[in-house]
């Protein structure tokens, strides 16, 4: 059996892509870009992050006012949310100093526009850790792009398709009426 499948498996071909093998903690600014004006879809951010490595870990940080579809939106697309009441900011640049020390993170992708994790970036620097910023315009810092290691500019591509949300919305009731009708 062993044989054939090897056998199979060498006139099988599959194009892939190079990917990277840096495994990536991505930590997100919520209020300064989960805006409506910059309309970004997550899935679009992961995707341009699989060039440099693997997302092992994926935070979204939010304040006490965030709405309750803002968070469903953001565990179903596989990141984990962190509500804070007080500054957003102190709390994801705590959790970033923090992964300065974890041996299983090589990279630290801040989504961000302001310069106020400046002081963690150059500590994560100082302990070898890559650092990929990624923001938007109007606002993105030039301190923040000059210290990182890679750049990526948020532009027109990375926008939310609605049409597609929409449908992962309905394949996800689909499952779940499935589960439902199982039981």
């Amino acid at each position: 059996m062993w044989k054939k499948l090897g056998d199979l498996k060498s006139k099988l071909y599959i194009k892939t892509r190079k990917k990277g093998s840096n495994k990536i903690a991505l930590l997100i600014d919520g209020p300064n870009m989960l805006r409506k004006e910059f309309n970004i879809d997550l899935d679009k951010i992961r995707e341009a992050l699989e060039e440099f490595g693997t997302i092992v870990i994926g935070r979204v940080y939010l304040n006490q006012y965030a709405s309750d579809k803002l968070i469903e939106a953001i565990v179903n697309q596989g990141f984990e949310p962190r509500i804070s009441a007080g500054d957003v900011d102190v709390e994801m640049a705590v959790d970033g100093t923090e992964l300065i020390f974890n041996d299983n993170i090589d990279t630290i992708a801040y989504m961000t526009r302001d310069a106020d994790f400046l002081p963690a970036i150059r500590k994560a620097k100082e302990r070898g850790k890559k650092i990929i910023v990624i923001g938007a315009e109007p606002g993105f810092s030039t301190a923040l792009q000059n210290i990182a290691d890679h750049v990526i500019r948020i532009e027109e591509n990375f926008a939310l398709d609605r049409e597609k949300l929409e449908k992962k919305k309905k394949e996800r009731e689909l499952i779940n009426k499935e589960r439902e009708d199982e039981e």
